[in-house]
């Protein structure tokens, strides 16, 4: 079943248009989905509504909204009221300013969307605008209404394609201050930096998407198979931790890097090419 989009319009940029759609990055049927069950019959829960303060079941469809302006007060808003504060749709993506890409701290990203061409039209629009954002090294910022909410959005030039972000606002984000108040403001030692960035260089690699692969639904999905096929798995021992508490820092550090460098010299030697191997045997005969 094709995938179906999110938002339909238009991407603009001054006078310069195409028809794009977004759809959704994340497919959520990928992630295991669990229900309560009650084990003395292998019945499903049904969840029950109930008013806090009586345990009258309730219908969900009888209920309104309410905001808690204090504890356990509630000013009631209706659908009138929520559809009063909604933005006027548009069927546009206006890019309104570009900024580095550096400049936004992946902690805003939100939501992610594939940004398409929407049909054969304005195909040729899209490729030019998507390797001039590419080119520039740029993102740009736009706005879109989904689910009756306007969201700030970032949009990225990705590979034949482009990605949309949708924003977080900074009240959104949880101040990291209050949590800091024990790291020491002084630089560590030179020395020590120095070192620790020959460690993050000697293990320098490439970004590969297996390296998002969530372990534990992984071991989740062979329990669940083992289960259906009426086996068991063998759970996996714990790694002890290494070394115990670091004490001296710098001593941790340069044993580190001496461990890598045994490594390096342990290392096998590359075996001899077959061409090589045969000469050596025709000079031995």
């Amino acid at each position: 079943m094709a995938p179906r989009p999110i938002w339909r319009g238009h991407l603009r940029l001054a006078l310069v248009s195409c028809p794009v759609a977004l759809y959704s990055a994340v497919r959520e049927s990928s992630s295991l989905h669990f229900h309560f069950i009650n084990p003395s019959t292998g019945h499903r829960v049904r969840m029950a509504t109930l008013d806090a303060e009586n345990d009258e079941e309730l219908s969900r469809r009888d209920l309104v909204r309410g905001y808690e302006f204090e504890r356990d007060r509630y000013v009631i808003l209706d659908d009138e009221d929520f559809e009063s504060a909604r933005v006027p749709s548009s069927s546009t993506l206006n890019i309104v300013k570009f900024v580095d890409r550096a400049s936004i701290d992946p902690i805003y990203h939100d939501t992610s969307y594939h940004l398409v061409p929407d049909g054969d039209t304005g195909v040729d629009v899209f490729v030019v605008l998507r390797d001039a954002i590419a080119t520039s090294g740029m993102a740009a910022l736009s706005r879109v209404v989904i689910a009756r909410r306007e969201r700030p959005v970032v949009i990225f030039s990705a590979g034949r394609g482009m990605v949309c972000h949708t924003l977080h606002e900074p009240r959104d984000l949880a101040d990291p201050e209050p949590l800091l108040a024990d790291v020491p403001r002084q630089k560590p030692a030179a020395d020590m930096v120095k070192l620790a960035t020959q460690l993050i260089e000697r293990q320098h690699g490439r970004f590969e998407p297996a390296d998002t692969e969530d372990r534990y639904e992984t071991r989740l999905r062979e329990l669940i198979k083992a289960k259906l096929e009426g086996e068991g798995i063998t759970p996996e021992e714990p790694e002890e931790p290494e070394g115990g508490n670091v004490i001296d820092l710098m001593a941790a550090l340069k044993a580190s890097l001496g461990e890598d460098r045994q490594r390096t010299r342990k290392a096998p030697a590359k075996p001899a090419s077959a061409s090589k191997s045969r000469r050596r045997g025709r000079s031995a005969a």
